[in-house]
């Protein structure tokens, strides 16, 4: 049976883990923990790209060598996905010498298909990007289009891949599977692209040592992001392509139909990325899955980029967000749901530490924690104990079914703001709903009928924390917890309000 297959980009240990990789590595948190919720078998796949002069360079200046570094630098990403309750099946490294042996076995494939040939390029090459650039996609004088500095001149003899072959398969598929390209409003972008003509990749390396070598070749190492977005299949069980060093590659070990992991994961149902990647992710891939005649994801979704306060996030400016840092000083939950519900997902979205205190304070302390702690503490004056089994009101149950269903469709479009939209609406309506009834002077005359309205809001607040959940495991867990069978404690504020300085 196919399993439920989502990723995440495999995060460059250049550098640190920052808000931008949190935000993607949540999205998909989210999302896996939604739909095992929803009895879904679900691989979630998370991981560190390895390869590279960046990497290099990096290490170089620490003065360690390229392993040690990205052992340090992975070794960091696993810890924060930790501490911001990443619940991933599996992490990648693109240095784990299984996957370099796929990434080897596959160039090979495609050197004997005719999709990869030997040449030589002349051109203008971006260190940062570690990517050659044409004059159309230039900055002004002659600078990278992404980081603003000088391209360098290049000439080396290098492997390409013959991108340029699969141009109309290309335009085809996108035209044929509409939800490939999403959101649609960064369709266009890529579909002109592959339109304006596709040039054939170059794939390798000769002055990059820190890289997966051309096994038919050594002096050649593979170009870091062919070798990166084959981490996807190689994690998914493509050992197919594995064979003894020792030995040539034989025909029938180069088959992936056979490797039952395989079959249940591939093709993909979504690659989450930024969108400075989206290219690579939708022309690149797509066309090296074509030449390995694989099946292509179902969706790759592009996301937007975070500012903080109106600016870029710099180190120079000293804004860069540290995630870890602001769930230490405000919970993780909080900040988990303050990204998804500021911003619609696929937008850029500013990060403000006043609209993170403003949403804090209404959407959690005011709204779903204030309700919380009083509908205990009134329910507790009338019994001390929760029943277990909670019959609500049949107009209440099919309101109930109604956010449900608005729920999942929201998550069918990745619209993680609207799904905290319809959870914070229906906790806002049982406020009301408590602020029209007064179930504390209803006591006073209506005992039975002040406790019929408490274990009302007490099963409608079972299913908020349900729903909750994917953004807020923790808080969703407490709030189980408190609305669980059994006698009424006195807890602390699940949120408590960030004062004004």
């Amino acid at each position: 049976m196919k399993k439920m297959y989502i990723t995440t980009p495999i995060y460059y240990v250049n550098s640190v883990p920052h808000l931008g990789h949190a935000y993607t590595t949540i999205a998909c948190d989210i999302l896996a923990r939604y739909y095992r919720s929803q009895g879904k078998d679900v691989r979630f796949l998370t991981g560190t790209d390895e390869h590279g002069a960046n990497i290099e360079k990096s290490a170089a200046a620490k003065g360690v060598s390229p392993k040690a570094w990205t052992d340090e630098v992975s070794a960091k990403y696993r810890a924060l996905w930790k501490t911001l309750n990443i619940s991933y099946d599996s992490f990648i490294r693109t240095t784990d010498p299984a996957h370099e042996q796929v990434v080897q076995a596959i160039f090979e494939k495609l050197l004997k298909s005719g999709d990869i040939y030997l040449g030589s390029y002349s051109g203008k090459y971006c260190v940062s990007c570690e990517q050659y650039y044409d004059e159309s996609e230039m900055g002004e004088n002659c600078t990278c289009p992404v980081h603003k500095k000088p391209l360098t001149d290049v000439h080396e003899e290098t492997y390409f891949f013959k991108l340029s072959r699969y141009e109309k398969p290309l335009l085809k598929y996108y035209e044929e599977h509409p939800d490939f390209l999403s959101p649609k409003t960064r369709a266009n972008e890529i579909i002109n692209f592959v339109k304006g003509g596709l040039r054939d990749l170059s794939v390798t390396r000769t002055k990059v040592k820190w890289g997966v070598p051309v096994k038919s070749n050594p002096a050649h190492t593979i170009y870091v992001w062919f070798d990166a977005l084959i981490n996807y299949i190689s994690a998914a069980g493509a050992g197919m392509f594995l064979c003894d060093e020792n030995k040539p590659l034989h025909e029938e070990k180069l088959s992936l139909i056979d490797a039952q992991d395989f079959n249940e994961l591939w093709p993909a149902d979504l690659h989450m990325v930024g969108k400075e990647i989206f290219r690579f992710h939708t022309v690149i891939w797509p066309a090296v899955l074509m030449a390995l005649n694989l099946p292509l994801p179902h969706q790759v979704f592009a996301h937007g980029w975070w500012t903080v306060e109106g600016e870029k996030m710099s180190k120079t400016l000293g804004n860069v967000i540290d995630p870890a840092e602001l769930g230490a000083k405000y919970g993780v939950d909080p900040v988990r749901a303050f990204l998804f519900r500021e911003v619609p997902f696929g937008q850029d979205g500013d990060f403000s530490m006043t609209s993170f205190k403003n949403r804090y304070n209404a959407d959690l302390a005011n709204n779903i924690g204030n309700l919380l702690s009083r509908t205990l503490n009134m329910l507790a004056k009338q019994q001390p104990e929760i029943p277990a089994e909670i019959v609500l009101p049949a107009e209440v149950a099919q309101k109930i079914a109604d956010t449900q269903t608005a729920i999942d469709a929201a998550y069918k479009q990745l619209a993680f703001d609207k799904v905290l939209e319809l959870i914070y609406g229906f906790s806002s309506d049982l406020n009301k709903q408590v602020a029209d009834t007064k179930p504390w002077e209803l006591a006073k005359t209506d005992p039975e009928g002040a406790r019929k309205i408490l274990l009302e809001l007490i099963g409608c607040q079972r299913k908020t924390a349900a729903w909750i959940t994917p953004f807020m495991p923790t808080v969703g867990a407490e709030m189980t917890r408190r609305l669980a069978a059994g006698p009424i404690e006195k807890y602390a504020p699940l949120f408590p309000r960030i004062a004004d300085k």
